[in-house]
C-alpha cells in the first residue's frame, strides 16, 4: 500500500513543478491572466513560479510535506479567486474557465487530502517517541 502512496504523491507533485517551470517560460501568457488588482505584474508570476517547484520538491522529498501542501491550497485558492472567477463573469466562452476552475479545486482538495494524511503521521510520530 505503501507504494501506491509514493507513486500518488509523486504523481500529485510532478505538474506543479511543470507548471511553475511554465510560469517562466510562457509569462507573456500568465501577465494576460492577470487581473488588475493583482500586484506587481511579473514578478508575482514569478514568485508563482518558484512557490509552485519549491512545493513539488517539498511532497517529492517529504520535508515539510504539511507546511507546502497548506501553502499549495492556499495559492490554489488565490488562482480560484483572483482569476478562475474573475474569468467566469467577464468571458463569454464559459467552457475552458468552468474546467480550469474545476481542476484547481480539485487540486486543492488533493493538496489538503495529502496535508490532512501528513498531519496525522506526524501526531501518529509523536506519540510513538
Amino acid at each position: 500500500m505503501k507504494n501506491i502512496t509514493t507513486i500518488g504523491r509523486i504523481l500529485f507533485a510532478v505538474p506543479f513543478a511543470l507548471f511553475g517551470i511554465n510560469h517562466f517560460i510562457m509569462m507573456d501568457y500568465y501577465l494576460g491572466m492577470l487581473t488588475s488588482f493583482i500586484p506587481l505584474g511579473p514578478y508575482t508570476i514569478i514568485l508563482t513560479g518558484i512557490m509552485l517547484i519549491a512545493a513539488s520538491i517539498s511532497i517529492i522529498s517529504k520535508k515539510y510535506v504539511k507546511f507546502s501542501t497548506l501553502l499549495l491550497a492556499a495559492l490554489l485558492f488565490i488562482f480560484i479567486v483572483t482569476i478562475h472567477i474573475p474569468q467566469l463573469i467577464s468571458n463569454d466562452d464559459k467552457t475552458i474557465i468552468v474546467f480550469a476552475l474545476l481542476k484547481d479545486i480539485s487540486l486543492l482538495g488533493g493538496s489538503l487530502i495529502i496535508a490532512g494524511i501528513y498531519s496525522d503521521e506526524e501526531a501518529d510520530k509523536t506519540k510513538i517517541n
